[in-house]
């Protein structure tokens, strides 16, 4: 199929294709923020200071916890993992900060962990819209955090992340989210104006990203803070755009990723490599970057760079996420693909129904639950 990127300047066109508005979660994301904030500011906890934190989710419910791992490496003297597995790692215990991230409320994995949480003791809060996770919560007395329901998990990120933050600071972990979310909100406003739909294509840097791209498989290479929003790029390709995708990390990728393209010939040809860039990259991160372009140019045409703005790590990071998520968007409008509807997934957790693991959890959660 040839596509046409004249279809990323006709808005009746976009609005045909995008049926359930996913463009408005990436023009509208200052706004989602800055309520995020608002709803965070009710988190209130009493717990003492943690020896280490976990969040635990799936999807587009984990990749907030992946942006805070990375954006508090330098912040928080304490080891954060992210939690993408059925059960907590065995030193989960009564030190540990177990925050369990589930939009829906009903992601077997995540009921699954907090059940775990519950019997070893841990400190705990839950993060949701709703569903059986908000119901045990509130009956075991655990703090939960109910956040806006009717939004594709993907586009709740705001929601789903920024109240991780505010959980640190009331824990005394990190100071000045506030700031900083301030900051972000101004960036993101900018941004969203510069690549609104009503923007042309040729004055539209993620349009023209994603009219780049076309049929070929996007690559993500970040490094440092921009590791999860390097995967978050790929998360929304996959979802949105409806195309495999995939992400790597500097240095490590200089020790193996590099040696792939090598001999790969005609096959580079149906990739596309995005380099996630900052102006105040370390300088051995700046050379590896430059060096490796170098490298992959006699055998990688479809090179392309999307640099972070603003001053804090966050409003970095966020810039960097809100760009990739309009340009996702525009890819799936450009193949002509609705970006919303996720039909595998669905299909796949209908099977997943029949194996009765969620409907068992459930049950383990009623009996620890009081009546």
């Amino acid at each position: 199929m040839e596509l046409s990127a004249s279809v990323l300047d006709e808005i009746n066109e976009i609005a045909r294709i995008d049926k359930s508005n996913m463009l408005s979660f990436c023009v509208e994301a200052p706004r989602h923020y800055r309520e995020a904030a608002k709803i965070g500011e009710k988190i209130s906890l009493a717990y003492s200071k943690p020896a280490n934190i976990i969040v635990a989710g799936m999807g587009g419910s984990a990749i907030g916890g992946e942006l805070v791992k990375d954006w508090a490496r330098d912040k928080i003297p304490l080891p954060i993992e992210i939690n993408r597995e059925y059960s907590l790692p065995a030193y989960a215990g009564k030190k540990s900060l177990v925050l369990i991230v589930s939009y829906s409320g009903e992601t077997e994995e995540s009921l699954s962990t907090f059940l775990n949480a519950v019997r070893s003791g841990c400190m705990i809060q839950c993060i949701s819209s709703g569903g059986s996770l908000l119901e045990f919560a509130e009956k075991i007395g655990v703090p939960c955090l109910r956040i806006p329901s009717g939004i594709p998990p993907r586009a709740a990120l705001p929601y789903l992340f920024v109240p991780i933050l505010m959980s640190l600071e009331k824990l005394n972990l990190v100071s000045s989210v506030f700031e900083s979310l301030t900051e972000t909100v101004r960036i993101l406003k900018k941004i969203s104006s510069e690549n609104s739909p009503e923007k042309p294509a040729k004055n539209n840097f993620s349009k023209t990203l994603a009219s780049n791209i076309g049929e070929t498989v996007p690559v993500i290479y970040g490094f440092g803070i921009y590791r999860s929003v390097a995967r978050r790029f790929k998360q929304q390709f996959n979802e949105n755009s409806k195309t495999p995708s995939k992400w790597e990390v500097f240095p490590e990728l200089n020790h193996n990723e590099i040696v792939g393209w090598e001999k790969s010939r005609e096959l580079a040809k149906n990739f596309s490599t995005i380099f996630i860039r900052d102006e105040n990259e370390p300088s051995e991160i700046r050379s590896r970057i430059e060096t490796t372009k170098t490298l992959m140019l006699p055998i990688q045409s479809k090179m392309f760079e999307v640099w972070s703005q603003g001053q804090s790590d966050l409003s970095r990071m966020l810039s960097a996420v809100c760009i990739g998520d309009f340009t996702s968007v525009y890819l799936a409008i450009l193949r002509r693909v609705d970006p919303t509807p996720v039909k595998t997934i669905t299909l796949l957790k209908d099977r997943t129904k029949e194996s009765g693991t969620k409907e068992r959890i459930i049950r383990e959660l009623a009996r620890i639950a009081p009546k």
